[in-house]
């Protein structure tokens, strides 16, 4: 089991969403090198001044590539600081070279296992457990503060690789709500084309009973059809039996749409007022833009009851125009540092993708929270059946 463990752990890729430089880069690049200004000028004592400014502003600017590349960066700074305990006996025995600065190396040792792949972490993590060594056995420290320094230069590693699972834990969840999604919406387009199907499966098979002349092309043609339609019933049935998962029932009753926002959003229980309007001719939309329109504006509500601080008013606008329908559903609500963008959201954004359109949730201008969505309808003419108001 620890060769298994130890082999995932080495065949681990890198995090795919490293930033290359952002901007809180080059601000901790600036107070390193403030940092090593106001040591170098202010500290009395410093052994080998020089020598220890440029090799604090060296680590200072090896951060700039942590992220990119944090093994080569590791070996380069603490390849170095193998140089002070020689530097220290040439310069003065038992008084370290270097700046308090240089501390600024703890961030290459967090970055590590935060961005590098798990063949860079085996590798780094030996040249920083080496270093390490070969420092205590050059130095008089008692051993206790050795390990006391051991497990302070390891700590930020530590906090980087819980960092890391963090992340990668929360990408897995988004990816299952994606999945989740995706199967869903599988499963209204299978209902639709199979209500489609079955109908011409049905009209194949009495065209074959009403023919009256028999004519032979009549009849192949419609033994055509027939089978055809059998073949792709039974094809898209199976599609979306490998998609679901296993115990999980088939939904019988059809997806709530346009039709339903009524009764949304007159549901008792609700703090806040919902005001619903409607504009537009919806009533032949496709059944998977009907259903994801429901589902964007029940999110969006759900989400202003659970987490709109002070809101009293939720706006729902539906709009059909000529070739998108488009929805928008805000609060009133006072604006926080704290954002709504949860797993539901996701779900959604997956949704309106696969269907062609957009979804984009932040802060309104105002206040409140603002979910706005353009999803493509059909035309009018493109022979979509309307769907049925319940």
């Amino acid at each position: 089991m620890l060769r298994d463990d130890l082999r995932t752990l080495w065949t681990e890729p890198r995090p795919p969403d490293a930033p290359t430089r952002v901007r809180r880069d080059w601000a901790l690049l600036a107070v390193g090198l403030a940092g090593v200004a106001l040591e170098a000028t202010l500290r009395e004592g410093v052994v080998w001044r020089p020598v220890a400014v440029v090799f604090t502003v060296w680590l200072c600017l090896l951060l700039l590539w942590r992220r990119t590349r944090p093994l080569a960066m590791v070996t380069l700074a603490f390849g170095s600081v193998i140089l002070l305990p020689v530097a220290s006996l040439v310069a003065a025995p038992r008084e370290p070279v270097g700046l308090y600065t240089g501390a600024v190396v703890l961030v290459l040792v967090y970055a590590l296992p935060r961005w590098g792949s798990g063949r860079e972490i085996v590798l780094g993590g030996a040249v920083i457990l080496g270093v390490g060594a070969l420092c205590s056995v050059t130095d008089e420290t008692p051993v206790v503060e050795n390990v006391m320094g051991f497990v302070f230069l390891l700590l930020p590693g530590v906090v980087g690789a819980a960092v890391r699972f963090r992340g990668t834990a929360r990408e897995r969840q988004l990816e299952q709500v994606r999945s989740r999604e995706r199967e869903q919406l599988a499963r209204e387009l299978h209902d639709t084309v199979a209500h489609h199907v079955s109908a011409m499966v049905i009209i194949a098979q009495a065209g074959r009973v009403l023919v009256g002349t028999d004519p032979s092309a009549a009849v192949e043609a419609l033994e055509g059809v027939e089978e055809e339609g059998a073949r792709t019933l039974e094809e898209m049935r199976a599609m979306v039996a490998a998609l679901r998962d296993r115990g999980v029932g088939a939904e019988l009753t059809p997806p709530a749409g346009v039709a339903d926002l009524e009764r949304l959003v007159r549901t008792p229980g609700g703090r806040l007022r919902v005001d619903l309007g409607i504009d537009g001719e919806l009533d032949a939309l496709p059944p998977a833009v009907d259903a994801a329109v429901y589902r964007i504006v029940q999110e969006s509500v759900t989400n202003a009851l659970r987490h709109a601080v002070d809101a009293t008013e939720v706006v729902v606008r539906v709009a059909a125009e000529r070739h998108m329908v488009r929805v928008r559903v805000r609060d009133n609500g006072r604006r926080t540092g704290r954002g709504r963008d949860g797993y539901g959201l996701t779900g959604l954004r997956e949704r309106a993708t696969l269907l062609g359109g957009t979804l984009r949730a932040g802060p309104g201008t105002d206040r409140g929270w603002l979910v706005d969505a353009e999803l493509p309808r059909a035309r009018s003419e493109s022979g979509v059946h309307s769907r049925p108001r319940r």
